[in-house]
């Protein structure tokens, strides 16, 4: 259907009227909403896997891998430990709000939020957020990409089906729709995408001095440095699986990868070994191998491998009618080349060879860019791995593996900077969409004048002796 500003302002004025009457206050309720997520994602799952594949040509094990378990896994999370999450905060006032003594930290929800959420991983990037959102006691407004046009379909249908408006919504449409959402006054706005998006969110979300999460790929792309000392063979098939799953459409995959010259073509050559094991001769001609969401994103990822021709070690074809493009190995690529100084969202995979014994030339190369959403670090030099890990600003990484940093329970994720702001997952989740709300407990009896004029004479005196006294 088609939306206009009020028809969205009424599903705003909707959801907050029903926020104001406290329901998604209580922590039990709120719990019995996550059970019901959790069994709607269950009932859905085959629906879910043929969206996706439709959407972006995912296999079955890869929809589920990648959507559907991470997405009931975080609900699980949430379920186990919303109770303790929840649990207000009792702190000792101190002996200068004496006799007032305990003070209380509410972890309050904010109100209506918005989710804007992205094509690449449309469930779990979808349903992930609101199990967070729910869980802090909010209502949502979801508005899924244009893009994925079967997932959104499907959960356009499935949240109609377990939620009422009132209290979840998804709203359908393209760049339009999405002005139209953010026109809105809205509690909290989490939104996944583009560092460019996210500059227009902001910037939209400051006319209400709304506050907001999100999440970016990082404008300069995810790097993983291959030392000389690392394990080629392990490193080259983590590197492989990592940029075949979903064909490069992740925000923390490997954008290029920095190894050390003296092993470079070793490593490429087991690169090349690992992506042929993994989807075959022909990728093109595999029926797992995914596909690139749009068009458009097809002609980018074929043009800019026609500019890099020349240096095509591996790949290189696309198949434009099925929006598949194989994994392409550019090699040897310049640190200061155009193709590593942007994300690339694609099969595409810069090698830029380097000195080892330069690596922290390169390692300052990088901390000069954008701050990255990921960062993978290849090396039997744990220590040196250890340092790195310790001073680059990224948003989180790997040592001597790939991605599944993303699945560790209780850890938070997100970027910095271009890469994104606040945090996610787990009880991080339940954090990001709360705020703490402090609240003294005050006392009616022994209240000391200590606070009250008159400030000056012989009581002044005495005040000032004893706040000193306080004060060290």
């Amino acid at each position: 259907m088609g939306y206009t500003v009020e028809d969205i302002g009424r599903i705003v004025d909707q959801q907050r009227a029903y926020f104001r009457k406290g329901e998604t206050l209580d922590v039990k309720w709120r719990i019995a909403q996550l059970k019901r997520l959790k069994k709607g994602v269950m009932a859905y799952e085959r629906a879910f896997e043929e969206a996706l594949q439709q959407d972006l040509g995912r296999s079955a094990v890869e929809g589920y891998l990648c959507d559907i378990v991470p997405t009931i896994t975080e609900i699980n999370e949430t379920i186990r430990g919303l109770r303790r999450w929840a649990r207000p905060e009792c702190h000792f006032s101190g002996l200068m709000c004496f006799p007032s003594m305990v003070t209380k930290v509410y972890k309050m929800p904010y109100g209506v939020t918005l989710i804007i959420s992205p094509f690449n991983f449309p469930i779990l990037l979808t349903l992930g957020v609101l199990t967070a959102s729910l869980a802090g006691g909010n209502t949502a407004v979801i508005k899924t990409s244009g893009k994925s046009k079967a997932c959104t379909a499907v959960l356009k249908q499935f949240i109609a089906e377990y939620f009422p408006p009132e209290y979840v919504t998804l709203i359908d449409g393209g760049h339009d729709v999405a002005d139209m959402c953010l026109a809105q006054r809205f509690d909290k706005i989490f939104y996944t995408g583009s560092p460019a998006v996210g500059k227009h969110v902001l910037a939209a979300a400051a006319q209400h001095l709304t506050p907001v999460a999100l999440e970016l790929g990082g404008e300069t792309g995810n790097w993983c440095v291959v030392r000389k000392d690392a394990d080629l063979k392990d490193a080259a098939r983590k590197v492989a699986f990592f940029k075949l799953c979903n064909a490069g459409q992740i925000c923390i995959n490997i954008n290029q990868v920095a190894v050390a010259e003296e092993v470079a073509d070793v490593f490429v050559r087991e690169l090349k070994a690992a992506f042929v094991k993994q989807i075959g001769e022909n990728a093109l001609a595999n029926e797992a191998y995914p596909k690139l969401i749009t068009e458009a994103a097809y002609n980018r990822c074929a043009a800019l491998a026609e500019q890099y021709k020349s240096r095509i070690v591996m790949g290189g074809v696309g198949e434009r009618t099925q929006r598949r493009y194989a994994p392409t190995i550019l090699y040897p690529i310049g640190i200061e080349e155009p193709i590593v100084q942007q994300e690339l969202f694609c099969p595409l995979l810069p090698i830029v060879p380097f000195k080892d014994a330069d690596v922290d030339w390169l390692m300052n190369i990088i901390a000069e860019r954008e701050h990255p959403l990921a960062m993978y670090l290849f090396t039997r030099n744990r220590r040196w791995a250890r340092r790195v890990m310790r001073s680059q600003q990224y948003g989180g990484g790997c040592i001597n593996e790939v991605c599944i940093h993303l699945m560790v329970k209780g850890v938070p994720f997100n970027g910095t900077g271009h890469s994104g702001m606040g945090a996610y997952h787990g009880e991080w989740g339940f954090r990001e969409f709360t705020h703490p709300s402090t609240v003294l407990m005050g006392s009616t009896r022994f209240n000391l004048p200590l606070r009250e004029h008159p400030y000056t004479g012989k009581a002044g005196e005495k005040k000032l002796k004893m706040l000193r006294m306080f004060g060290r």
